[in-house]
């Protein structure tokens, strides 16, 4: 993972709201600031309180993020935990996923790979939209590598790739409240203008890269 997003996640609780890596209109006129205000404000934030309070007094208070989430994941009893520190990881991981000016495609080793695994930048693409189109209900889309090669991959709700055996490398937030407020229900057009104008190659590239 990229050294930057790695230092930001693995911090010891208490934890802290994170600031965006740009300014909240940065993204304008493809994300809102209004919708991406609320969407770090509100929800990143609650998920913050949230883990903070549900392990005060426990043995995971002070842990870092990543140890929380992996003694917390298939622990019925810690569902709660997992669920708000998943929520921490990956949001703040799918905030380094976009920048201003971004989208077409990444380039090198990564590029290389992805046309080697999957027959070609486009279809790539196309499969990627399509299986985050897909996700029933709240979820994330996201880009993996398994060990020997590139996957595409959704998960459900909180779910991520770490307790997975998984390295992600790219993530898109497609729970409604990430882009309900500029897209409605219409979850295909705030892909394609992610693929389009936002995703941050650098960042994802540089994931690979450290892999």
């Amino acid at each position: 993972m990229d050294s930057k997003i790695k230092k930001i996640i693995n911090q010891s609780g208490p934890f802290s709201l994170p600031d965006l890596p740009y300014d909240k209109a940065a993204l304008e006129p493809h994300i809102s600031g209004k919708q991406l205000e609320i969407h770090h404000q509100k929800h990143h934030a609650a998920y913050i309180t949230n883990l903070n309070n549900l392990t005060k007094g426990t043995e995971m208070e002070g842990q870092d993020l990543e140890t929380i989430i992996r003694n917390s994941s298939g622990r019925g009893e810690a569902i709660g935990i997992f669920n708000n520190a998943a929520q921490i990881w990956n949001h703040t991981f799918f905030w380094y996923c976009l920048k201003p000016n971004g989208g077409g495609k990444p380039k090198g080793a990564l590029l290389a790979q992805i046309e080697k695994d999957f027959g070609g930048f486009d279809k790539f693409a196309a499969d990627f939209k399509a299986t985050a189109a897909s996700q029933f209900g709240s979820g994330w889309g996201w880009l993996v590598w398994d060990g020997k090669s590139l996957k595409i991959a959704k998960t459900g709700n909180a779910d991520l790739p770490l307790v997975h055996q998984q390295v992600p490398l790219l993530t898109i937030d497609v729970w409604e409240h990430s882009y309900y407020l500029d897209y409605q229900n219409r979850r295909v057009d705030y892909l394609n203008i992610l693929f389009d104008h936002l995703i941050n190659w650098d960042f994802v590239e540089a994931n690979f890269a450290a892999r």
